[in-house]
């Protein structure tokens, strides 16, 4: 399992890169094909879209026909021809084209890694193991900020993108290589339906949370970071950046701090709402604040990035409530929840920051701060009638 799990990480390095890049691309974007921001935002929330709409057919496959074939052929064909057809466009049509691939060759990978762990090892284990890949796959969130600035620069965007289409062909080969499927489910063959997962009142209030609050953080860092500090900040493409880069560093502290979290104070809860009450709080004293200093600015973004990587300790709250039948279609259903929220999120934002544009720069900013904080506020107000579970 050892290869097959590296396979997965590197597959994951790549999700996470694909969703996070389009902020350091779109002035390239923007020069070159005129695909402005809000193009940008509809390409993105297309991109999640299409991944958590996936996420009902690849839970039916990974329960059916087992996790190596359901993430190799998907990365390999949809992802990689994603983002061919991504680096050949001419407009903000070919690039949505081409994220809605991509996201459908991503959309199984980490519910893959996740239906390996949930089948091998302890479920004790879990909420580490999911906050690991996340964490390690944080590097393709370092990838898409300083290394990408630079490698456009010196290549151009559509080279760097054609070489990206490559790398992933590769690593589809490389999954159907060497993951293995875990054994089939003791007692005979997978059973079960999503109608049943949904049968499980204890998922109710936790599928809301996540909803809530992975697309807020992962909105900011994968869209609205860049135009946020050139608007507001008149950063440069290079301040752009480092701001990312710091971002993302924030973004893989906090998932390797949330995961072992649960055995660390006992509670999986009381982690979730702590953190996402912290995240909604940076996020209230940037709509306040929108033009406070950079620095001032660059310490709240990595608040946001810290505090919301929740993802993996909210995914093994859900998951102590799965039986193991259930495994594929449970993990998938609640991460739908997550990405189709910041899907929505992402679609939203555009309108949104274009209704607010004036004289005042900060003032469509503080209108997108205002709305993330509130959707963390939401979720947490229902998530706070959850049962808690630990393994």
């Amino acid at each position: 399992m050892t290869a097959g799990i590296a396979a997965l990480f590197l597959a994951y390095v790549l999700s996470q890169f694909y969703r996070v890049f389009l902020a350091v691309i779109a002035p390239a974007l923007a020069a070159g094909i005129g695909v402005g921001p809000d193009d940008l935002a509809q390409a993105s929330g297309l991109w999640f879209l299409a991944f958590a709409l996936m996420q009902f057919p690849v839970g039916w496959a990974l329960d059916r026909i087992g996790p190596r074939a359901t993430v190799s052929v998907l990365l390999g064909v949809c992802g990689s021809g994603g983002a061919l057809m991504f680096a050949l466009a001419q407009g903000p049509v070919g690039i949505s084209l081409g994220m809605i691939l991509i996201g459908i060759g991503c959309s199984p990978v980490l519910m893959a890694s996740y239906y390996i762990f949930g089948r091998t090892f302890s479920p004790a284990l879990f909420g580490t193991l999911a906050g690991v890949i996340i964490g390690v796959g944080g590097i393709g969130n370092l990838g898409g900020s300083v290394p990408l600035s630079m490698a456009v620069q010196a290549f151009g965007w559509r080279q760097t993108v054609l070489a990206l289409a490559l790398a992933t062909a590769l690593v589809g080969v490389a999954l159907a290589l060497l993951v293995r499927d875990p054994p089939p489910v003791a007692g005979g063959g997978a059973k079960g339906s999503l109608r049943d997962v949904l049968r499980i009142p204890a998922l109710w209030l936790i599928l809301p949370m996540m909803a809530a609050t992975y697309g807020p953080a992962i909105a900011v860092r994968g869209l609205w970071v860049g135009p946020y500090l050139a608007d507001v900040h008149g950063a440069s493409a290079t301040g752009i950046g480092r701001a990312t880069l710091v971002m993302a560093l924030a973004m893989i502290a906090g998932n390797f701090a949330y995961g072992p979290a649960d055995r660390l104070f006992g509670t999986r809860k009381a982690v979730v709402l702590a953190g996402t009450l912290l995240g909604a709080l940076c996020f209230g004293a940037l709509a306040l604040w929108p033009g406070i200093g950079r620095m001032q600015a660059g310490v709240l973004l990595c608040g946001i990035g810290f505090f919301g990587a929740s993802f993996s300790m909210i995914m093994a709250h859900g998951r102590a409530f799965l039986p193991p039948h259930l495994l594929g279609r449970g993990v998938t259903l609640i991460n739908f929840f997550g990405i189709a929220g910041a899907g929505v999120m992402q679609a939203l934002s555009g309108p949104l920051h274009k209704a607010y544009q004036g004289p005042d720069p900060a003032q469509p900013y503080a209108a997108l701060f205002w709305m993330f904080a509130a959707i963390l506020l939401c979720g947490s107000a229902l998530y706070l009638f959850s049962r808690d579970r630990t393994d």
